[in-house]
């Protein structure tokens, strides 16, 4: 189980970072890296050509403004690819939620929401899931978790409303 998240940007780090501890808190291996579709084109082709023979099975991403990153990568590999949009600009991210969602027919890229490190790291696990069992599991076991939270929040709301 391994997966990339590769940034446009180490100013992207605090945002990438909280997904990054989702991953290695699901066991995930996980390494980061800083490359550029715009300043390092050929190394970002290069790194995404031979991603797979590497051991990894995800890439995560992340990008702002013109955000040409996640589709660079996922025009260079077969391996599914999670864009996720960076909110760095006067344009509050859609710059980049934009760039990244309209990709023509043949090259997709999964998104999410602006800023989203969490649920791309979520995603990653899901699909990782589908090969590993584990993950399966720990998956579930975490939306249990998640639903426990909720009744949690529910009941402590009831008791202050009677």
């Amino acid at each position: 189980m391994k997966v990339a998240i590769i940034m446009g940007s180490d100013s992207d780090f605090p945002v990438v970072e909280k997904g990054y501890k989702i991953l290695k808190d699901f066991g995930v291996e996980v390494t980061v890296n800083v490359l550029s579709a715009h300043r390092t084109p050929f190394e970002s082709m290069e790194f995404a050509k031979n991603a797979e023979e590497k051991g990894y099975e995800v890439i995560i991403a992340a990008a702002g403004k013109a955000a040409h990153l996640p589709g660079v990568l996922a025009g260079c590999t077969t391996l599914p690819v999670i864009g996720l949009p960076i909110k760095s600009t006067d344009l509050e991210g859609m710059d980049a939620l934009l760039s990244i969602v309209q990709m023509p027919p043949g090259v997709p890229v999964a998104t999410v929401a602006i800023n989203g490190a969490e649920n791309a790291a979520l995603l990653a696990i899901q699909i990782l899931s589908v090969k590993y069992e584990e993950l399966r599991i720990k998956f579930t076991q975490y939306k249990k978790q998640m639903a426990e939270k909720v009744f949690d929040k529910n009941k402590k709301l009831k008791d202050k409303l009677k």
